[in-house]
Formats: structure tokens, sequence, C-alpha cells
């Protein structure tokens, strides 16, 4: 009972203090006190007790060593244990503590991104609204009512991490028809969506991507310029791929430009890996190609 009470007595203190690292001899010297107490509080209540009995006086004092070692052994292995046991348990609520900041620290980048996005697209429509409330009053009653809409519909998405892809492209909609008010007959677009099954793709993702190819497919040309954006599945990844026809002569690309920079960024945050948003030009069209893993994306749907 000695024996057990001193080893739960020494769990209990290392549950609340754990030596630093290379600072052992403190759980040394808590075992060897404990054991030397163990053995002389044995000895002195066992010859109180048993002491009557022939030679048991001197059993006690011929195995003092032994009974030493084994109540060392014991009360050490209990103290290893619990530093071990107490150890795991401290890293594992580090590695929780560093995983929940590193999720808020994401979570918190990519809402940031999401909202870096929002007032340059907002800025260029109340500019376009305020320049035709003196020439087309009416057209600029319809383009404050489909911002509206459209503004609505981002707070809505703010909340999701996850949308459809039928979601995604009716959000679009309203970007493209408030963006066709502004620049007239001189934009048109084809959407299609080739995929066969439910696919899911980061909320507000396709948005800022095709306003980066309007701004390179109209600002440096007065002819009508056509956007398309074609989505299919190859195997168990969405490929959404968004053109847009330039002047090689006129049009500057350095870089991808902050869209499609935060694009990148949130796509890496999401799974990690930097391939999965891609740039080309293919005869005067510039093509910008994002992948979407599937896999079980459905499920973490909200």
């Amino acid at each position: 009972m000695l024996l057990a009470a001193s080893s739960l007595l020494v769990t209990i203190m290392l549950q609340f203090y754990i030596p630093e690292k290379n600072k052992y001899g403190y759980i040394l010297a808590i075992v060897l006190t404990l054991s030397i107490l163990w053995l002389f509080l044995s000895k002195y209540i066992l010859s109180f007790l048993l002491g009557n009995i022939p030679g048991y006086i001197s059993f006690l004092s011929d195995s003092i060593f032994i009974r030493a070692a084994i109540g060392f052994l014991i009360i050490g292995c209990m103290s290893l244990i619990s530093v071990l046991w107490y150890t795991t348990q401290d890293q594992q609520e580090a590695e929780n503590r560093k995983s929940e900041a590193q999720k808020l620290s994401k979570e918190a980048e990519l809402f940031k991104l999401r909202q870096q996005l929002q007032p340059h697209f907002l800025f260029n429509s109340l500019n376009s609204i305020n320049a035709l409330i003196g020439t087309d009053p009416q057209q600029a009653r319809t383009m404050i009512q489909q911002l509206s809409d459209f503004l609505r519909g981002t707070l809505k998405k703010d909340e999701q991490q996850w949308a459809s892809l039928e979601e995604e492209f009716d959000h679009l909609q309203l970007y493209l028809e408030i963006e066709k008010l502004r620049f007239g007959n001189r934009l048109f677009t084809i959407i299609e969506n080739n995929t066969q099954k439910l696919s899911y793709l980061p909320a507000m993702l396709l948005q800022p991507i095709v306003e980066n190819a309007i701004k390179f497919g109209l600002y440096d040309t007065t002819d009508s310029v056509t956007i398309t954006v074609n989505a299919f599945l190859e195997d168990d990844t969405l490929c959404i791929i968004i053109s847009n026809p330039f002047d090689p002569q006129t049009s500057n690309f350095k870089g991808t430009g902050f869209g499609l920079h935060s694009i990148q960024r949130r796509l890496f945050l999401l799974f990690a890996r930097q391939d999965l948003l891609q740039t080309s030009i293919d005869n005067n069209m510039f093509n910008t190609t994002i992948k979407i893993p599937q896999h079980d994306q459905g499920n973490n749907y909200r």
C-alpha cells in the first residue's frame, strides 16, 4: 500500500510539473527520496506488526538492498510512464492549438482575399451608374437593381466555403448582366457547362477571373469581344477554362495581376497545390485554366 501510494504521489506531482528537456535530475531526486521514505516507513511498520516472528527483523535488515532496488524500480517506472503520458498529452494539445491557429489564420486570409476583390468591381459599377444617370436614367436604375441583386448574393456567399457549379454560374450571370450594361454591344459571353454530374468549387471563384478576362479583352480595343467560360470534368477534377481575345500589340501582361494572384493563393490555401491555376496564350487568345479536385467535396458542401 505504501509503495502504491508513493507511485500515485509521483504521478500526481508530474501531472502538474514536468521538468524541461535535459533537466530530469529533479525526477530522479523525487524517485530516490520517495524510495528511501517508503523503505524506512515499511521497515518500521513491518517491524512493529511482525517483529515478534523469530528472525523477521534480521530478514528485513538482510533484504534492505533488494527491497530498495525493487521500490526504486517500481516508483521510477511509474514516474517514467507518467512523464511519457503527460508529455504526449501536452504535445497533442500543442498540435491541436497550432492546427486551430493555422485554420483560423487560413480562414482569415481566405476571407480577406474575397473581400479585397469586391471593392474594385463595386467602384467600376458605381462609376458606370454615375455616367448613365445623366444620359440614360432608366438603364442606370436597371443597373442599380442588378448591382443590388449581385451584392445580396455576394453577402450570402460570404458564409459559404463551397458552392455548386450551377450556383456559381448563376452568380456569374448576375455579374455579366451588369458588365453588359456597362459595355453595351461590345461584350458577348458564352458559358458552357459540360459536366455530367454535380460539381463543387470554392464560392465566388469565377467572378474575379472573368473580370480579369473582360479587363484585358475590352479595355485595349473598341471592337466587340466574346468571353467564353467552359467547364468540364477530367477524371475527378473540375476544369474551367476562361478565354478572352487580346491585342498583343496593346495588351501588357505582367504576371497574372492581383485578381489571378489572389485566386492562386486561395487555391493553394485550400488544396496546398500551386498548379491549380494556369494561364496560356494561343492565337491571340488568353486562356485561364483552373482545376478543382472533387474527391468528396460534395460532403463538405454547406
